[in-house]
């Protein structure tokens, strides 16, 4: 992982639809730490997310990407985050294939065909990579999205919302190590879930909204 990455949040607030939905918020991440979120639907998790990704600005406040404020890092950060939101953002006609495709060129980051195959077998769905989106599971489209992960192991921030959503237990303890090795390597990690992730160590910071 290039250079010393970390994330830190300093009194942000957040107001959608004319609803605060948190304030004061402050928060930070060094290399190899990950935060949990959690809270009721409606509290916000997702809006933070978006905000740690700089696809949404602050009501107020300040988000710093390696030490310096984010907002004028707009380029710099879309090279250096891997966002995968709540619902998997593909084309139902494409193929899995396809998707993954598309999803890392439009990323700046091509891969080869045949290292998109293998990520997609990584993530369990080496016998339907050609069938349409529209035929998968959701969990099947969800191992869809996140076979992006073993592609983006130079991104140094990984933001997850609702990962293990949909998944078999196979499915959770492989995004699990995928996880655990991106921290291993000195990234940083935010995740949105209700429930206690199978990461183990390092333990999260952990912020209930």
């Amino acid at each position: 992982m290039a250079g010393s990455v970390s994330l830190e949040l300093k009194d942000v607030a957040c107001v959608r639809g004319g609803q605060l939905l948190f304030e004061r918020l402050s928060l930070r991440l060094s290399a190899g730490q990950w935060l949990q979120v959690a809270g009721e639907n409606g509290a916000g998790k997702s809006s933070l997310l978006r905000l740690v990704a700089g696809l949404l600005p602050p009501a107020s406040g300040e988000l710093l990407w390696r030490g310096a404020p984010m907002a004028p890092q707009r380029e710099r950060l879309g090279l250096e985050r891997l966002y995968l939101g709540h619902e998997p953002a593909l084309k139902d006609d494409l193929s899995a294939l396809e998707n993954l495709l598309a999803a890392c060129a439009l990323a700046g980051e091509p891969v080869t065909r045949n290292q998109a195959l293998e990520a997609l077998d990584q993530a369990g769905l080496g016998g339907s990579t050609h069938r349409a989106v529209r035929q998968l599971s959701q969990g099947q489209r969800r191992r869809c999205a996140l076979a992006r992960l073993p592609l983006s192991r130079r991104r140094p921030l990984w933001v997850l919302d609702e990962a293990f959503n949909a998944l078999d237990t196979a499915a959770c303890d492989w995004l699990a190590g995928q996880v655990q090795r991106h921290l291993q390597a000195g990234g940083l990690a935010v995740l949105t879930s209700h429930q206690t992730l199978p990461l183990g160590a390092p333990p999260p910071l952990a912020l209930q909204l």
